[in-house]
């Protein structure tokens, strides 16, 4: 079954097992979504989602405490049937000895955090929602330029590592060579990274396998980008048309989200580097309400329409 282990999610957000006994390396989450079971504590269990992650705060908890003893117990029996991933318990707040016994014996994990519950199910919900998004794997090099995310793709061989590895060298950063896995987080941010095995490698015929990291210090790599502009290196062919102005967007398409698209002719002596810092900082620009080729457009219809004006005043 796929999903995120408890166990992953217990590292990531560094909380408490309160109960070591139960397996949380197999126990899955499948889902990013979560609940507070206010409802479910009080017996209306109609239309529970059991595979959400289940979240006590202080509201449930102070509630519980409330109960009476055969209330708890019969609550407890029938939330922890319900095959739940695990419950956390926010504020370092600390269950009761009914509730751990029951849990262990369902084989249901029961963790802890000191995090406030609404701060912690926002970072919780974030986390999850990343590591469950639909992903790919594409080739092509993922650069952070200006603090753009920059996808340069084209056939094996055509200069993407090369470019990738100038830019590097003018001060920008890497986050994947060769391999750049594509996570769809919603239906506006398409977000890249890694595979762990080659994290920070950059592959250069001839040369061999570069560790960025290493040779040019950490503040030349990055972990993970979102994805803001994709340029697609391929060979100068003399019968092909290239865009020159710019008026309209092309776009490319990943997981359903798409994502402005730029092909670049090459030819020998252009500076692949230069070309990636303009094409980004253009994209921020008119991301930022600028457009040079709508300005240019305006400029261009304003003098037609001046001297349109001028010839029907000499007549």
């Amino acid at each position: 079954m796929s999903g995120v282990s408890v166990k992953k999610i217990v590292e990531k957000m560094k909380l408490k097992v309160l109960n070591p006994d139960v397996d949380i390396k197999s126990r899955k989450v499948t889902t990013a979504e979560v609940n507070r079971p206010a409802l479910q504590l009080t017996g209306y269990f109609d239309y529970f989602e059991k595979s959400r992650i289940e979240i006590i705060g202080m509201v449930e908890y102070t509630y519980i405490q409330k109960l009476s003893q055969e209330e708890k117990l019969d609550v407890y029996q029938k939330f922890f049937s319900h095959n739940i991933p695990c419950v956390i318990f926010s504020r370092d707040l600390q269950p009761d000895e009914d509730l751990m016994r029951i849990a262990t014996k369902n084989q249901t994990p029961v963790l802890s955090t000191d995090y406030g519950t609404s701060a912690f199910m926002a970072e919780l919900i974030y986390y999850l929602g990343e590591a469950l998004a639909p992903c790919i794997s594409i080739h092509g090099v993922l650069v952070d330029v200006y603090g753009e995310g920059l996808l340069i793709m084209g056939e094996s061989g055509i200069g993407k590592s090369e470019a990738a590895l100038e830019l590097i060298r003018r001060g920008h950063r890497l986050v994947s060579d060769d391999v750049v896995e594509i996570r769809r987080i919603n239906e506006h941010t398409l977000v890249g990274t890694a595979p762990d095995i080659t994290r920070y490698f950059i592959e250069m015929r001839g040369v061999g396998i570069i560790d960025v990291k290493t040779l040019f210090g950490v503040e030349c790599v990055k972990e993970k980008q979102n994805i803001d502009l994709v340029i697609k290196l391929e060979d100068w062919k003399k019968e092909n048309e290239y865009d020159r102005l710019g008026l309209e967007e092309e776009y490319t398409e990943f997981l359903g989200n798409k994502v402005v698209c730029h092909s670049l002719p090459i030819r020998p002596g252009r500076n692949l580097a230069v070309i990636c810092e303009t094409a980004a900082v253009n994209h921020r620009q008119k991301k930022m309400g600028y457009n040079a080729a709508q300005e240019l457009y305006r400029r261009v219809q304003a003098n037609l329409q001046k001297n349109s004006d001028e010839e029907e005043e000499e007549e």
